[in-house]
């Protein structure tokens, strides 16, 4: 199966995913600037994974199996579930991306993520950062982002240094029927309480 047909997880229903929780787990590599071939391919390999995704806001290249650090995400149209067109302006990409500036207040909201399936958590993140990186023809650029879409980038670069909603979360909830199961995977951590998601 090649990386980008899937998205990796930390557990499945039969337990933790040794070889993608590894990955999964690591401090992504950066790109090269300017962006050799390999690099422009796995920037390319990502944005067309997300493409093809109607369920995520965002996704990091480390959630398909490549530990390299870019990201892309819905810049507009969040709650929309129609398809993202390549050459279209509803998102961003972000090459070797490090916030730079935190700023406002500290917020704690629901977040999900694909690679930690069937559960939510209350993460605190900042309501605005600024991020300097690189885009996709690797170009320097700077932006501020605020409110929801500072959240979103937040969390996928969190994918970059190996960090997960499990390691950040206030509280996580999972699905009544699951609860053996994710006691198995929390060791019955005050932090995992079983609710609704």
């Amino acid at each position: 199966m090649k990386p980008d047909e899937r998205t990796w997880a930390l557990w499945g229903n039969d337990g933790i995913n040794e070889e993608e929780a590894e990955l999964l787990r690591a401090v992504a590599a950066e790109l090269p600037i300017p962006l050799d071939e390999e690099a422009g391919r796995d920037v390319e390999t990502l944005v067309d994974a997300f493409i093809r995704r109607n369920d995520a806001v965002g996704l990091a290249a480390p959630q398909i199996g490549i530990s390299k650090r870019v990201i892309v995400f819905r810049s507009k149209k969040f709650g929309e579930k129609t398809p993202l067109q390549k050459d279209g302006g509803d998102y961003e990409v972000l090459v070797n991306p490090r916030i730079t500036q935190y700023q406002g207040d500290e917020e704690q909201d629901s977040e999900g993520c694909l690679s930690c399936p069937d559960i939510n958590a209350d993460v605190v993140r900042w309501t605005e950062i600024k991020v300097r990186a690189f885009d996709r023809d690797g170009n320097k650029i700077s932006r501020r982002y605020t409110g929801y879409l500072a959240r979103v980038v937040q969390h996928e670069m969190d994918h970059l240094d190996g960090m997960l909603i499990v390691d950040r979360a206030e509280t996580v909830y999972y699905p009544r029927e699951k609860k053996v199961f994710f006691d198995r995977v929390f060791g019955k951590q005050p932090f995992a309480e079983i609710g609704d998601t």
